[in-house]
């Protein structure tokens, strides 16, 4: 009877060694997966897409809501505080995000890829090649957190697929807008938010009030001012950027004479419930579409597939 209970101390003890070991120096497998903040909507699902699973991405700015005035809520503080990665678009997208410290590692990702900006335009996506340089920031970002090699492997791989996807993204847009006849190649919002779109593809973009407007305020000759410049654009119809349409724009839509669009074009992330690539080609079609081309859904819904399907 003592053999057996000498036995059974003796493997009792060793077994808490163990446990004290593994606890001291967990393996690999044990270890915690990195916490990353993403800043808004496209970032979000660029680094869920790109992260797979190996790190633990928490989001901060929802689909669908407005960026420039985003406030950081008690439990985005504790997500970012908890973090060893936040990523932010920068150019001042997020103005309650630029001033972020703490023990973690801040990059302002759109900064770094598109560094040539004169304008300091922050909705850099809306032009896929710059989303693909913002991808190649956030791979290398997250390569450099302690994720097991195999993660590593695995994160190259879906880098890969991504900038294939969005070089394909690219060539779709274009397809679809040359499809819109010439004269009607413009795109007429509220908001300066486009230009990166519209440059890309040889397009003219009428930002109503940043253009017209002083200080966003509508005087009677900022509106004839809109109104000209609208009826010269030789647009079919004004995109809105919300649902309810402002009184503004309806404003704008009786003394132009112009229609407003059945559907929203997205300004300042993804929509709620799309991926970064259905807000893109949600976006082409709806332009297109409006403005007397012919968008091919099937093929922007291959795209997102591909996109689903990278792991």
């Amino acid at each position: 009877m003592g053999v057996c209970y000498s036995r059974l101390l003796r493997s009792t003890a060793l077994i808490a060694a163990g446990l004290a070991t593994g606890l001291a120096n967990p393996s690999p497998s044990q270890a915690a997966t990195p916490a990353v903040v993403a800043g808004d909507g496209v970032l979000c699902d660029l680094t869920r897409t790109l992260s797979g699973g190996a790190t633990d991405v928490r989001c901060l700015i929802p689909p669908g809501a407005d960026p420039h005035h985003f406030q950081l809520t008690p439990a985005n503080r504790r997500d970012i505080s908890n973090s060893e990665l936040v990523l932010i678009n920068g150019y001042n997208l997020n103005p309650s995000l630029s001033r972020l410290d703490g023990n973690f590692e801040l990059i302002a990702v759109g900064e770094r890829a598109v560094p040539n900006n004169p304008n300091k335009d922050p909705h850099l996506w809306h032009s896929p090649a710059n989303t693909g340089a913002m991808a190649n920031v956030v791979a290398d970002a997250l390569q450099q957190l302690p994720i097991n090699a195999e993660s590593k492997q695995a994160l190259k791989r879906r880098q890969q697929n991504v900038i294939a996807i969005l070089k394909d993204l690219d060539t779709w847009n274009r397809q679809q807008i040359s499809t819109i006849p010439a004269d009607h190649r413009v795109l007429v919002s509220e908001h300066l938010a486009f230009e990166f779109f519209t440059d890309r593809y040889g397009m003219r973009h009428v930002a109503m009030i940043d253009d017209y407007a002083t200080g966003g305020t509508l005087r009677p000759s900022s509106l004839r001012a809109i109104s000209n410049a609208v009826k010269a654009s030789k647009t079919k119809v004004l995109f809105p950027e919300q649902f309810p349409v402002s009184k503004t724009m309806k404003r704008i839509s009786r003394s132009s004479g112009k229609p407003i669009a059945k559907n929203l074009v997205f300004a300042d992330g993804t929509a709620p419930g799309k991926s970064l690539i259905e807000t893109a080609t949600s976006n082409t079609c709806t332009v297109v579409n409006a403005q007397g081309g012919s968008c091919n859904q099937a093929s922007a819904e291959r795209l997102q597939q591909r996109w689903s399907a990278v792991q």
